[in-house]
């Protein structure tokens, strides 16, 4: 009796104190995190209330929220509007595009980089490969340009001296290579940025293994894809599951400065996308309602998906975000 009397008293002992009793022993802690909460609210949660004009009539001068209710007129132009479905072509092409293929290079990245066992050599090809993510937008469509010009562009220059073509490629005076030239650069820009988690992963993995691999004859193929890839599978998953639900997101700083703010009418066939839609007409127009329609059926869309694919993932027994 007294031994069970001794393991109930232990046992609630070791009950955790409440929500209140640990914020007044962690005060400290919170307010770590007190700064970024407010952030959040000001500029994620606040912002939101503007929402409501994309069901009313505004005018350059009202108050949002106080312009004349118009129910669903907004979103019955957009679906009229038939540039809107340009414009979502252009966004599902590009974003699948880096989806697929600029989001595998800096997982083969990251992997190519944990096989250099040279420290020197693989800091040196880390640090040169963080450099783009540093360049802003505007320095980096400038380098572009002149690296793809049909002026003496170097690119060009080379593929015309090695005779892979008769005449220079005009890149920024056709709309068809558009879609190349931003899978590219964002590659290019973001490689090295994006490889960091996985990096980051893969240093946890136990050498153990890698020697028990080595012990069972385990060519480095295998060690690479049982061992490091199986490791750093959750992370792919997680990642995988918010680009899918940004996927209507392109690089708006991107798009705007490879176009010239939209101002080269040669590319807009093949650039226009959501986020250039929803500036002209937002900024360009001043058609702020409108602009905010769009802009809500974007996000509900994005929102649809990462549920959707995070319910996948979840059935699927992989890792999911919640």
């Amino acid at each position: 009796m007294k031994r069970a009397l001794a393991e109930t008293v232990n046992q609630s002992s070791l009950k955790k104190p409440g929500l209140w009793p640990r914020l007044r022993d962690q005060w400290d802690l919170q307010l770590l995190g007190l700064p970024g909460i407010i952030l959040i609210l000001i500029f994620s949660y606040l912002p939101m209330y503007g929402l409501i004009m994309s069901f009313q009539e505004y005018r350059m001068g009202d108050f949002p929220g106080m312009s004349q209710w118009v129910g669903l007129k907004q979103f019955q132009y957009l679906l009229k509007d038939p540039s809107l479905f340009t414009a979502v072509r252009n966004t599902l092409v590009i974003s699948v595009l880096k989806l697929t293929i600029g989001f595998v290079c800096p997982i083969i990245f990251a992997v190519f980089l944990n096989e250099i066992h040279r420290p020197q050599v693989k800091k040196t090809v880390q640090t040169v490969s963080y450099l783009p993510h540093f360049i802003s937008w505007t320095v980096c469509a400038m380098l572009m340009m002149d690296f793809l010009s049909v002026d003496n562009g170097a690119f060009n220059e080379f593929l015309v001296k090695a005779h892979i073509v008769d005449a220079p490629i005009p890149f920024f005076q056709n709309s068809k290579y558009f879609w190349g030239m931003a899978l590219f650069t964002d590659i290019w820009k973001e490689l090295g940025w994006n490889s960091i988690i996985y990096i980051s992963a893969m240093a946890g993995v136990d050498a153990e293994m890698y020697e028990a691999a080595d012990i069972d004859g385990a060519t480095r193929v295998q060690k690479i894809w049982y061992i490091t890839v199986k490791a750093i599978k959750p992370t792919i998953i997680l990642l995988f599951i918010m680009s899918v639900g940004g996927i209507l997101n392109t690089n708006f700083d991107q798009i705007m400065m490879l176009t010239k703010n939209m101002g080269n009418a040669m590319l807009k066939e093949t650039a226009d996308v959501i986020d250039t839609y929803i500036y002209r007409y937002g900024l360009g127009q001043f058609r702020v309602s409108f602009a905010t329609a769009a802009g809500l059926v974007k996000a509900v869309i994005n929102f649809a998906l990462l549920l959707g694919a995070n319910k996948i993932a979840d059935v699927a027994g992989e890792n999911a975000l919640f």
